[in-house]
């Protein structure tokens, strides 16, 4: 049996997203209960050189919706990085699941000799379309949804591993 470049990536971006929504809605209840301003929670940071939470849903969902973009051939949507609590993070989350859900199997499996194009800074990293998903959108992805998480959990927020995973599918 085979497994399609479709089934690698856009059904596990979804649902890390929602187990990141799930996360989020967890540090929300949790500043509510101890009347922790959000602010607090959503700009927490685990070293002062370290990106705040909402920078690590930030970079979740575009390496998210860049992935499934770059993969179907087409050019991901911009967003402005303006969310600055728990339910605008959530919104961008749900708008970035509802892009990903946009496109069809069609529009990504057979892309993984397709030339994927980076502009990292000042320079363009070059992959084939499976290296790309395997080595660095899923990679990257993954990291920034743990590093949130860990950023909740250092700070009081009760999780647990199934709070990250998610159950069994």
């Amino acid at each position: 049996m085979s497994i399609s470049m479709y089934q690698v990536s856009i059904p596990a971006l979804i649902r890390g997203l929602k187990q990141l929504q799930h996360v989020l809605n967890k540090g929300a209840a949790h500043a509510e209960t101890l009347s922790i301003d959000q602010e607090v929670l959503v700009n927490a940071r685990l070293y002062p050189n370290m990106l705040p939470l909402a920078r690590q849903v930030y970079i979740a969902t575009d390496t998210a919706k860049g992935c499934g973009a770059r993969l179907a051939g087409q050019q991901p949507p911009s967003y402005d990085d303006i969310e600055i609590t728990f339910n605008d993070l959530n919104a961008r989350i749900e708008k970035t699941i509802t892009y990903l859900n946009s496109f069809e199997a069609s529009q990504i499996d057979g892309s993984e000799g397709n030339e994927i194009v980076l502009e990292l800074g000042s320079h363009s990293v070059k992959f084939p379309g499976l290296i790309y998903l395997t080595s660095f959108a899923l990679p990257n992805f993954y990291f920034h949804l743990t590093t949130a998480y860990n950023l909740l959990r250092h700070n009081g927020v009760e999780l647990g591993k199934l709070d990250y995973l998610g159950a069994p599918q």
